[in-house]
């Protein structure tokens, strides 16, 4: 897809992987539009450039409207990245306690169940679409994590959570077929971000141990990298593509 004066949201958006992809999306010409928690970090983080909306992608209301009003101020959507996500670390087991119910769903109802809410309300607008000279109407791309296959202690909801981002992407991707949309997620090792701020550094750098060339980081950048090629590479559907640098 040329994304030359597309629409595309990305959720996620004031920071982070989220903000970078924004950033790559309009670089490429495309019109970006920004879901996120706090419309106030939205307009820091996207400047007068780039449309903002407070988005809770957990509550499909929310998503709904977020999604109409996309629409209306810019007559469609056309690419769709799911970047909004939270960690909700701890233990099964920890000093007799049992890991909490309520931040269990709170992990699954952002990182899987808002990611489907966004999909599902996205795609309804892609279908309205003109297909392009391919039969193309529409991007989608979803955010899972290396954690999905090789998730650390403490990781468990989280891990689950992006592990069903991975199972849903073919089935969605079949789905959409027949409307010309595709369908990819992306699978992100440790990256410079919020999340990975707030990992003890004894875990980053055993984890950094594991990397191959070069033994770092992500960049975000990197990230939107992918995420514009995804865009731009018709081929690309029903997959999950890798980027940790060899992290096992």
């Amino acid at each position: 897809m040329n994304l030359q004066n597309k629409v595309a949201l990305v959720t996620g958006a004031a920071s982070g992987l989220g903000l970078a992809s924004c950033k790559a999306l309009a670089a490429a010409g495309a019109k970006v539009v920004g879901f996120d928690l706090e419309e106030g970090k939205l307009k820091e983080a996207l400047g007068d450039r780039m449309m903002g909306i407070a988005v809770d992608v957990s509550d499909e209301a929310s998503v709904k409207s977020g999604v109409e009003r996309v629409v209306a101020a810019h007559g469609g959507v056309h690419v769709a990245v799911n970047c909004a996500g939270i960690l909700g670390p701890g233990k099964t087991i920890s000093k007799g306690q049992l890991f909490s119910s309520e931040l269990w769903n709170r992990v699954l109802g952002v990182n899987l169940t808002g990611t489907f809410n966004v999909i599902r309300h996205a795609a309804l607008a892609m279908t309205a679409n003109e297909p392009d000279e391919t039969g193309e109407r529409g991007v989608i791309i979803n955010t899972s994590s290396g954690a999905a296959r090789e998730g650390q202690m403490g990781q468990a909801a989280y891990s689950a959570s992006k592990a069903g981002v991975i199972g849903m992407t073919l089935p969605v991707a079949r789905d959409l077929a027949e409307h010309g949309i595709r369908v990819v997620a992306v699978a992100p090792g440790l990256f410079e971000s919020g999340m990975s701020a707030g990992m003890p550094q004894k875990v980053s750098e055993g984890l950094l141990e594991k990397m191959l060339f070069p033994r770092r980081m992500g960049k975000p950048d990197e990230f939107a990298g992918l995420v514009r090629h995804i865009v731009e590479n018709a081929y690309l559907n029903a997959m999950t593509i890798d980027i940790d640098c060899g992290m096992r």
